[in-house]
This record gives C-alpha cells, sequence and structure tokens, in this order.
C-alpha cells in the first residue's frame, strides 16, 4: 500500500529515500506493508504543537504517532475481512527530526544513521 513521506520542515536536511526504504521495510517485517502509512518530518514548532494539544505537554519531541485504530500495546494491524482496501489505514507518524538532530549532536550520533533504524 501507499506510504506518504512529507518533509513539513527546513531545519533539517531529510534523506528521504533511505528513509522510504526503511519504513518499507519496517511495515513489510511487520507484516503490515498492505496498510497506508503516512510519515511527516517535522520541526520543532509543528511538534510542539502537536504536543500541546494532544498531550497537554507543549515541548517538542521526537516521535509522535496518531493510530487510525485503535490497538493494544504490542497487537498488530490486521486486515479484516470484507474492509475496502482505503480502510487499511495505519495512521500518521511525526518525527521531530530537528529535536532529534539535536539529541544526536549532543550523543556524537549521525542523525540520518539514528533515522532509518
Amino acid at each position: 500500500m501507499s506510504l506518504v513521506l512529507r518533509n513539513a520542515q527546513r531545519a533539517v536536511a531529510v534523506r528521504r529515500a533511505p528513509l522510504r526504504r526503511a519504513v518499507c521495510a519496517l511495515r513489510a517485517s511487520l507484516g503490515a506493508s498492505r496498510f497506508h502509512l503516512a510519515l511527516v518530518c517535522a520541526g520543532n514548532g509543528l511538534m510542539r504543537r502537536l504536543n500541546g494539544i494532544y498531550r497537554r505537554c507543549p515541548t517538542p519531541t521526537d516521535v509522535l504517532a496518531f493510530p487510525a485504530h485503535p490497538l493494544r500495546a504490542g497487537e498488530l494491524p490486521r486486515p479484516r475481512p470484507g474492509e475496502e482496501e482505503e480502510d487499511n489505514n495505519l495512521g500518521e507518524i511525526f518525527l521531530g527530526v530537528e529535536f532529534i538532530q539535536e539529541q544526536c549532536k549532543e550523543s556524537g550520533e549521525e542523525l540520518h544513521g539514528v533515522l532509518v533504524v
């Protein structure tokens, strides 16, 4: 299924192709490649706003996930019989790449290596 990858920030240069390959490999290994997924690379401002709205903690963070369907911890999504293909949506994941880059500078790690892990 589709993977929408959007870079909604300008603070950090993001290598989209390796990130796309890593996310596609992860979805395949989890058996979720039949699901749609949106991945947004966000700056600290957007992450701060989202975190404030949904978690009442207006600080930037590394990742926020908004699943399309409720799942229990450790549960993997499965297509439901009779469901239309467009209903197979995992949801949205926001990567705080600016925040992650700051963490990488502190720890001496390379951003693009961390993103694809």
